[in-house]
């Protein structure tokens, strides 16, 4: 029977010192991303984790709780129909859901108009959007406030405590971020396109509803996405707008069981946001194969 091989020490040293530097190559390439990324995962989880262990909580407040999941209860979750939390989510979730249809519908008309046609004022109305967009539309909620109330004594479904008032308002903040967002997705598509739809008889509206719709279709999930997220979590204007306990939001409604330092009732609070977080992640893992070359192909071509 052979005995064991024996390396030469000439031959050994060398692939000692390539194995070395192969685990220093990788460390230096790889290897430190894993501990940053477990490190960025902790950072981004703990915060989920956190506020699910309260809503398990039997406590309802939050002050010292010093480890995770002592005590596992569904009493926050169950104590949540005898307030109006459902009523607040349908509100919220239409609110949402309208914003984000009309947001999709505007924008696209008028990035499409943008990217296709040329008339004279085309890239003063580029650049009227692009300022306007820069202002947050919460820095005009007087000049809003002080409209809505002037609208309502004319047409009460356009003024305070209305939730038509308040998607209106939403729409109208929404059409120049959306627009620019989407002018550079249209700008991607072939122009040659139209002109073979145009020979073969195909009118404007035909071009725009039945052709480009369906190749930008990407950059209208995250418009609408985007649309919905933010109008769903808003809580300044539809704090300003709504006034009525029965058209609340989630945001606004959900407040006002922690506004109170004495009577704060966190726990109650967690259990809601663990249910509202549950559209959102809804429309996220629908949408997501839509949303990187959603964000990515608008910028290849301006």
């Amino acid at each position: 029977m052979a005995g064991p091989v024996t390396v030469p020490a000439q031959t050994a040293a060398p692939r000692r010192r390539r194995t070395r530097e192969r685990r220093s190559r990788w460390l230096r390439e790889v290897g430190w991303k894993y501990p940053f990324a477990a490190v960025v995962v902790f950072y981004a989880a703990f915060p989920l984790v956190y506020v699910l262990s309260a809503a398990l909580a039997t406590t309802g407040t939050l002050t010292g709780s010093t480890s995770l999941f002592t005590s596992i209860s569904t009493a926050n979750f169950e104590a949540l129909g005898g307030t109006l939390f459902w009523v607040w989510a349908v509100n919220s979730v239409v609110i949402g859901l309208a914003t984000a249809i009309g947001s999709v519908l505007m924008g696209a008309t008028a990035a499409y108009a943008f990217s296709r046609f040329s008339f004279r004022g085309r890239r003063g109305g580029l650049t009227a959007l692009l300022i306007a967009q820069m202002f947050p539309q919460m820095l005009a909620f007087v000049a809003i406030f002080l409209l809505l109330i002037a609208l309502g004594n004319v047409a009460p479904v356009l003024g305070l405590d209305s939730k038509i008032a308040l998607i209106c308002v939403y729409l109208g903040g929404a059409l120049g971020t959306n627009t620019f967002l989407m002018y550079g997705f249209f700008n991607t598509v072939p122009k040659e396109l139209d002109e073979a739809a145009k020979i073969d008889g195909a009118t404007h509206a035909q071009i725009y509803w039945t052709i480009i719709l369906r190749l930008v279709t990407p950059i209208l999930a995250v418009v609408g996405l985007l649309s919905f997220i933010g109008t769903f979590g808003d809580f300044i204007l539809a704090r300003i707008i709504l006034t009525s306990q029965s058209n609340w939001t989630l945001a606004v409604g959900m407040y006002t069981w922690v506004s109170s330092q004495l009577n704060a009732n966190w726990g109650l609070f967690a259990a809601g946001s663990v249910i509202a977080s549950i559209p959102v992640l809804l429309l996220f893992l629908g949408l997501q194969k839509y949303i990187v070359g959603g964000l990515t192909a608008g910028s290849v071509k301006g």
